[in-house]
């Protein structure tokens, strides 16, 4: 499974700056099962590797958000990335 354009779809549309989604949730988004990866932490932190280009990763940021694995093993919080200053330079 490769394709979680729903789930950045999903994020492009959320105006709360934190949310929760529960995996159920983003299963229902996505209409697939998440992986049994999913259920590590390293799976959804976006800052941890950013080198490592995973899709459900880039579906987040491309959305705006940090995804985080809660510690119930069962949900992620998305955390909306702060904006740029037209003409800031964003690290790599």
């Amino acid at each position: 499974m490769n394709d979680y354009d729903a789930l950045r779809d999903h994020l492009k549309k959320q105006h709360l700056p934190e949310f929760v989604l529960t995996f159920e949730e983003i299963e229902a988004i996505i209409d697939a099962a998440l992986p049994r990866a999913a259920h590590r932490a390293s799976w959804w932190e976006t800052l941890r590797s950013p080198q490592e280009k995973m899709p459900q990763r880039e579906a987040c940021l491309e959305a705006g958000y940090i995804a985080t694995r809660q510690a119930d093993g069962k949900s992620v919080r998305f955390k909306r990335m702060p904006s740029r200053r037209p003409g800031e330079r964003r690290d790599p």
